[in-house]
This record gives C-alpha cells, structure tokens and sequence, in this order.
C-alpha cells in the first residue's frame, strides 16, 4: 500500500536552493515529493512572478517565510515568498541562481508507491506534474498477496 515519509533538510549557504533540490532528485528517485515547509534565507533570489516570461532579481537578503511545491527528476515547481529588511514581503516562483545566505531547513513528504514526473500540457504549455504508481522496491514475498 502506498505510503509516505517525512525528510528534514538542510542546505548550507552559497547553494543554489533550486538546483539543489533537483539534482537531489536526480540522484535519489525516492527523493522525489513535496515540499510541505521551507524556512531560511536567500542572498538577491530570483523569482519569476505570475504570467511573465522571466525571473527577477530581488536585491539583499530576503528572509524565506515560505518554500512549497514539488519535486521530481524531471524537474521541481516551487513557490517562495520572501520578506526583506523592512519587512515586505513578495511571492512567486522560485527561479534557478537563488542562493541559500544563512541556511534553507525544509520538509519533503517523499510520495512512497508513486512516481511524480513533468511532462509539457497541451492546454497550458508548460511542464505539469504528472503521478503515477511506481513499482515495489523490492519483490513480493512467495505466497503474498503482492
């Protein structure tokens, strides 16, 4: 039966926080899942906002109020909102060259018994998340019911 397990991460600083977190996922299939929590910090991250073509740059630290999304080895979609110095806060999707300051700690609910990809959507033109049962890791037992 399909099942899942909690991951707690840390990530140190100067690592970029996206391509961190999927080459994770290339090497470790089982990595793969959903990202439940995130907290840390960011030096300039870049985030693409909604319905724009490219990431923008956000100047300083920003502190990370939240990390969420989901990770496969095709690839992750997250979403991250950020607060600066003074408090403002700003939210979009997390791009590539966004460097962990201080630390990243974050949850990954690993979706044991299901395989997640990301395959283009003829209706939206963009990589969706696709789910779909993954083999058992190990063969079923002589004489079990599978």
């Amino acid at each position: 039966m399909p099942s899942a397990s909690h991951r707690p991460l840390r990530l140190p600083p100067g690592v970029d926080l996206r391509g961190e977190l999927e080459r994770m996922a290339q090497a470790d299939p089982e990595f793969c899942g959903f990202i439940v929590c995130g907290i840390g910090s960011l030096e300039s991250p870049v985030l693409r906002f909604a319905d724009q073509a490219r990431g923008v740059v956000l100047a300083g630290p920003q502190e990370v109020i939240t990390l969420a999304g989901s990770v496969s080895r095709d690839g992750a979609h997250l979403h991250l909102v950020v607060a600066d110095a003074e408090g403002r806060t700003l939210g979009g999707h997390l791009c590539h060259g966004s460097l962990v300051r201080t630390t990243m700690e974050i949850m990954l609910l690993c979706t044991e018994g299901w395989q997640l990809g990301r395959e283009r959507d003829p209706a939206t033109g963009h990589l969706e998340l696709t789910i779909s049962p993954s083999r058992p890791r190990h063969p079923p037992l002589p004489g079990s019911p599978g």
